[in-house]
């Protein structure tokens, strides 16, 4: 896929003409694209498949953990979900050219404000090859450049999806290169991105915390962060003791290496008694490991104990720590000093507290009787998403397409000056 120019300079002067073309698209021929790149993908889906292979057993062979396998495979349903997600992309509104507000100033001038793509959308990520088609879906619907920079175990997999997709685009009469994966996968590459500040509007880190560090130092383009999970549930007193066991099943153990899987379970101290020996002894029919502090293990002695490092890891497998807690003001107080800001859960059957908890947490996301998995741009309907955002400029949560256009004034006058 690389042409005569694999540099960044080259791969930016690329995107930056896409751009320019993308951003005058219109929704039919965007909305077309996208069709022509589903189809394209289902066209290569047994080279894909072939390729992810053989990039997930060079990742055994080299000692990947389970849980990173885990995300860069595409078996289980993924490889329909990438051709899906851009199928329902294509059919949602259109955020580009939409009015946001206007009104007429004292001197008769009519000011107008208009969403207008970002430009140049970059996008570092670890496994989840997935990531290639639903940022490049995404990016382009929003009228928006992908350059796309992958890990090297999903190299083979990045490349044949990206090269399905840019066959797409071509097809339907968009350019090709509205889509690039760069190719150099070392830790220079990955610099020369971060600061790529003549080709480059917004970056997203998708990955470990290692990846974030390096873009919080390095990195000179505008960022949002797609940051950690370390997601907690919150069993309030109140709480239907079935409920609360189905919703923290289903956080921790659907898809134990995810961001929007949950960590963390806090529990009402006077629910404890009860629901605490009830739920580690279905946690651990389902293989997780549970630690819990010293209130926790008064209830179920043989927990391992928790330390204090426990309650800021992300542990992104079947792990999770426990603690009991004084009600809502405490579990409140515990996510403030040990949440992510991605998603905060509280199972409750009491309104003014599912009321006190939303009002008191700051999370991108808070769910109120419902699981933290979610947090997603699919289940939001936005069709996939760019990234999970826990910052709060300019975009936060799940970020579909309205989160990579920004806003443009545009003054109508007849002849005055100033």
């Amino acid at each position: 896929m690389s042409g005569p120019d694999s540099t960044m300079a080259g791969y930016g002067e690329r995107a930056r003409a896409a751009a320019r073309l993308l951003a005058s698209a219109t929704t039919a021929q965007k909305a077309a694209a996208l069709e022509a790149m589903a189809g394209a993908l289902d066209a290569a889906r047994s080279g894909i498949m072939a390729g992810n292979e053989e990039d997930c057993e060079q990742a055994r062979r080299e000692g990947v953990s389970g849980a990173l396998l885990e995300r860069q495979s595409l078996r289980l349903g993924r490889f329909d979900a990438m051709t899906a997600g851009l199928r329902k992309v294509a059919g949602l509104p259109d955020p580009v050219g939409v009015d946001t507000g206007g009104w007429r100033l004292y001197n008769g001038i009519r000011l107008q404000r208009t969403r207008v793509p970002l430009g140049v959308v970059a996008v570092i990520y670890e496994a989840r090859p997935n990531v290639t088609a639903d940022a490049a879906g995404l990016c382009v619907m929003s009228g928006n450049a992908a350059l796309l920079r992958g890990s090297s175990f999903t190299l083979r997999t990045n490349l044949a999806i990206a090269d399905a997709l840019r066959a797409g685009m071509e097809s339907a009469g968009l350019p090709r290169d509205s889509v690039q994966v760069i190719e150099d996968v070392s830790r220079r590459g990955a610099r020369d991105l971060m600061t790529a500040t003549a080709w480059v509007d917004l970056l997203v880190p998708r990955g470990g915390p290692g990846l974030v560090a390096a873009v919080l130092e390095e990195a000179t383009v505008p960022v949002v962060i797609d940051g950690a999970g370390n997601c907690h549930v919150y069993v309030d007193a109140s709480a239907d003791a079935e409920a609360a066991e189905a919703i923290v099943v289903n956080a921790k153990v659907q898809r134990p290496g995810v961001c929007n899987a949950a960590e963390k379970l806090l529990v009402h101290r006077d629910l404890a008694p009860t629901f605490l020996p009830r739920i580690v002894g279905v946690l651990r029919r389902h293989g997780v490991e549970v630690r819990g502090d010293d209130p926790a293990r008064a209830f179920v002695p043989d927990l391992v104990p928790a330390t204090e490092a426990d309650w800021d890891q992300e542990y992104l497998d079947l792990v999770m720590a426990v603690r009991v807690v004084d009600g809502i003001e405490g579990a409140l107080e515990h996510i403030a000093r040990h949440g992510t800001g991605h998603t905060e859960a509280i199972v409750t059957g009491d309104h003014a507290a599912a009321r006190r908890f939303v009002d008191g947490v700051d999370a991108a996301v808070t769910a109120v009787n419902a699981s933290t998995r979610f947090t997603d741009g699919g289940e939001f309907g936005f069709g996939a998403e760019i990234g999970i955002s826990t910052q709060k400029l300019h975009a936060r949560g799940p970020m579909g397409l309205e989160a990579l256009t920004t806003e443009r004034y545009v003054l109508w006058g007849d002849g005055q000056v100033r």
